[in-house]
């Protein structure tokens, strides 16, 4: 395929507005104008996860994504607390993603709510490139019942910036001849690569807005910021050369847990690893994905966090061998000695599964399909009665053995 000129690029940011609430409140009309907050259990204050995700009603309050779930609680205890859904975000994230592929198969999805487009080559078929967001925002609000906000640029980091600015129910386009003049005024956060920490440090040195950089000299912003220093100030001058790269690939399926109180006591650990081993299972089968590399994540008292991988030979996505694998790594802690907060498990490596969708097919022989065909019946009873109607518990005489292989840190 042949590239065209950059200034000549048409790249649309599709962000869907507070996607889990949206898709709360579409499906629950009682919801509709609330404060609606999707995350942990907040436990009537005392909750110690974080919010996933609130609705616009529920930033009123000054709730946003990632908060302690706790002071989400106390700023707006009269909110919907919900758990919220993964397979069903999942599956509306499904929808969207077909709605863009009639629109251009250049999309590049970053994350279950948002990806990019480019509609260089496409969007004659619907008028001008901004008649085509138009049309995506159309589409995407008849098909679904929700609302997406739409950035549109002659580069990935200039839309994704314009359609966070456009937010809720916006479109953004900023055409080549504006770009500079949109960029230059905008503080240093909104440009890629620059935290907190990092825009903190570039106050003290004068530095506050991406113009302040395009101004300073190369040398001097590429001693500043390192390996990292040209691309930063190529960003900033408004050039960003990325394309959006077709995939279709997941790269990893995974799961956390916050333990209530910290605890050291083995059975609580073991018991809390099997169940996210048995969401992961269940999610890598739902869709349609088998994984080599299984990693337990342990974040302890502390707050010091640390992973431990294995790749097997073979991917897997059974519950009783992604859990084994953990449990074993879960031994390389001294997990009487040190109060563990929170555990994690991920499967990555992924390959497309082929797992046969029907229970009542002939068995195929072997103890391989006898466990594929026991899982996807679990499956089943789950999807139908809910995640509580079987779950696997693990044995309270079970002990982690520490090990004496030193653990890494993230």
């Amino acid at each position: 395929m042949t590239h065209p000129p950059l200034h000549k690029r048409y790249i649309a940011h599709v962000d869907m507005d507070a996607f889990f609430a949206s898709v709360e409140q579409r499906d629950d009309p009682a919801l509709r104008g609330r404060p609606v907050i999707v995350g942990a259990d907040p436990k009537g204050g005392k909750g110690r996860g974080v919010v996933a995700a609130c609705s616009y009603e529920a930033r009123k309050f000054g709730i946003h994504s990632a908060m302690p779930i706790s002071i989400a609680y106390n700023k707006c205890p009269q909110a919907a607390f919900l758990s919220g859904n993964m397979s069903k975000y999942a599956d509306v994230s499904r929808e969207i993603m077909v709605i863009l592929e009639t629109f251009t198969p250049d999309i590049e999805p970053v994350s279950i709510d948002e990806a990019f487009m480019d509609i260089t080559g496409s969007f004659h078929h619907f008028g001008t490139p901004l008649a085509t967001c138009r049309k995506i925002k159309a589409v995407i609000l008849e098909k679904t019942g929700l609302i997406a906000s739409i950035g549109l640029a002659p580069n990935m980091m200039t839309a994704k910036i314009a359609s966070d600015i456009g937010k809720p129910d916006g479109l953004v386009e900023i055409k080549q001849r504006d770009l500079l003049s949109f960029l230059h005024p905008l503080p240093i956060r909104k440009l890629w690569g620059i935290g907190e920490k990092t825009a903190l440090s570039l106050k003290n040195i004068g530095i506050e807005t991406i113009g302040d950089i395009a101004k300073r000299g190369m040398p001097e912003i590429e001693h500043a910021f390192g390996k990292n220093g040209l691309h930063i100030w190529q960003l900033a001058n408004g050039v960003d050369p990325r394309r959006v790269e077709p995939t279709d690939t997941v790269k990893s399926i995974s799961n956390e847990y916050t333990f209530d109180r910290d605890t050291r006591e083995t059975h609580a650990l073991l018991d809390a690893l099997m169940r996210l081993s048995e969401k992961v299972s269940h999610r890598l089968r739902a869709d349609g994905f088998k994984g080599k590399t299984i990693t337990l994540k342990i974040r302890f008292s502390d707050f010091r966090t640390y992973t431990r991988s294995i790749t097997l030979k073979t991917p897997t996505n059974f519950t009783d061998v992604i859990y084994t694998n953990v449990a074993l790594k879960a031994g390389d802690f001294d997990t009487e000695k040190r109060a563990v907060r929170l555990v994690g498990v991920r499967v990555s490596g992924l390959a497309l599964d082929s797992l046969r969708d029907d229970l009542f097919d002939e068995i195929p022989n072997g103890e391989t399909e006898k466990r594929e065909r026991i899982h996807l019946a679990f499956d089943r009873i789950r999807d139908k009665f809910g995640e509580q109607a079987l779950s696997r518990r693990t044995c309270r005489q079970t002990r982690i053995r520490p090990t004496r292989q030193k653990a890494s840190r993230d």
